[in-house]
């Protein structure tokens, strides 16, 4: 699958959507591209690091993923009236921070396994472990499908995921000062991303409109799962709600 970053011109609601952690616009192409043809216009930026190798994105850090999004949304919002962003995994928690900064821009939000906890403390031993080993070794693609796609490596560079840490708990106390709807999806079954990331979002988020959709033939990348079609027809019904009263 095509790893490079998507643009699309339509009308004048505007979604940003945020790939996820080692992951490329590969994963949500297929929702930016059903969100383009319903006639919005789009922005996937290849967040720094990602679709290439995963040696590059060990000199990454979370400022540069978290910059290149934030220069995406400020150019889309310069053609858009209105303006919703959608984040997956990583993604979500990056958009979760640009809602918080830009809350003037940002209409509503669309998230999908958003991670932002570690409750079994993995990243903090990956503080240390990063020292010693660069990469974990590669792990299979957490999609119930068989026969999956290639949406971005298989390796996790521990140097990046250690930033990944840093960028989350920069994230956290952040929730709070979240007011636009919320629309979250959350697969049942996902090996990646814990619920209690979803759980703390909608318990600290201030918005009065929050949606909860599960999930349950999916996987963590559930954009290229079975439950792709439920995603792209609860995100367009939220959209389509929310310009209209904003």
């Amino acid at each position: 699958m095509r790893s490079d970053p998507y643009l699309a011109e339509g009308g004048r609601t505007g979604v940003l959507l945020l790939h996820g952690f080692t992951g490329s616009p590969a994963s949500i192409r297929p929702w930016a591209e059903f969100l383009a043809e319903a006639g919005y216009s789009i922005s996937v930026p290849r967040l720094p690091g990602h679709g290439t190798d995963w040696r590059e994105m060990n000199q990454t850090t979370w400022p540069d993923w978290y910059g290149a999004a934030e220069a995406a949304l400020l150019k889309l919002s310069t053609n858009v009236d209105r303006l919703f962003i959608a984040g997956f995994s990583m993604g979500g928690a990056l958009s979760v921070r640009l809602t918080e900064r830009h809350s003037d821009l940002v209409t509503g939000l669309i998230l999908l396994n958003p991670a932002l906890l570690d409750p079994h403390g993995f990243m903090r031993r990956v503080s240390a472990l990063r020292f010693f080993k660069a990469t974990l070794r590669p792990t299979a693609s957490d999609i119930a499908k068989p026969n999956p796609p290639i949406h971005g490596y298989r390796e996790t560079p521990l140097t990046a995921l250690h930033s990944l840490s840093q960028l989350i708990r920069d994230i956290k106390p952040r929730v709070s000062q979240i007011e636009q709807p919320i629309l979250l999806f959350r697969s049942i079954q996902d090996h990646v991303v814990s619920a209690a990331s979803s759980e703390f979002i909608l318990h600290a988020a201030k918005s009065v409109e929050k949606t909860v959709v599960l999930l349950e033939n999916s996987y963590h990348v559930a954009t290229l799962d079975y439950d792709a079609e439920i995603i792209n027809q609860e995100s367009l019904a939220f959209i389509q709600r929310f310009e209209r009263s904003a």
